[in-house]
């Protein structure tokens, strides 16, 4: 009797010991990487070159959609009053032209998303450093990045991304 006594006590402290490390409160943290990237300095820093790139490409499309615009009217006002030949040699002009001004917003388009996917690859593993750095420091089992991917709900408590944008702006400092 007494040892199944003894044996029934240290099972359920067995269990015990074992459900206190298994339940263990694990650290869940939240970052979301748009925000962190947005605000933080080097972020900022790489909008304003991406915003300049932008307004030096949009007078090119605007200088051409123009001449497109004037060529149109050209051939909308002087349509009746052309000769066959030259009224298709103006419309084929304009299509060319058209199709030129097509192609440069197309281009243009591509080459604005490649450019914002290289300054957000450069920025992204600096940032992750930082996320790695604060996880190990203060305990966190898993941090999830809410821009990625949709999150029902999250405590805006285990949300780190200012400590984070705080300590990538301190580590980006020391750097240069």
């Amino acid at each position: 009797m007494k040892k199944n006594i003894c044996l029934i006590a240290g099972l359920v402290l067995l269990i015990m010991v074992w459900a206190n490390t298994s339940f263990a409160a694990d650290r869940i943290g939240f970052i979301n990487i748009q925000e962190i990237i947005q605000s933080s300095n080097a972020g900022k820093k790489a909008a304003e070159e991406f915003k300049k790139l932008v307004d030096k490409k949009q007078v090119n499309i605007k200088d051409m959609e123009n001449e497109v615009k004037k060529m149109k009217d050209e051939l909308d006002k002087q349509g009746a009053i052309l000769t066959a030949g030259a009224r298709s040699d103006k419309e084929a002009a304009y299509q060319r032209k058209l199709r030129d001004y097509q192609i440069l917003v197309d281009d243009t388009n591509k080459e604005l998303q490649k450019r914002d996917q290289e300054y957000s690859q450069k920025i992204i593993p600096d940032i992750l450093k930082v996320v790695r750095a604060i996880a190990e420091k203060e305990k966190y089992t898993l941090i999830l990045d809410i821009s990625t991917m949709p999150m029902p709900y999250h405590d805006k408590a285990n949300d780190i991304s200012k400590k984070v944008i705080e300590d990538f702006n301190k580590a980006q400092s020391t750097k240069k």
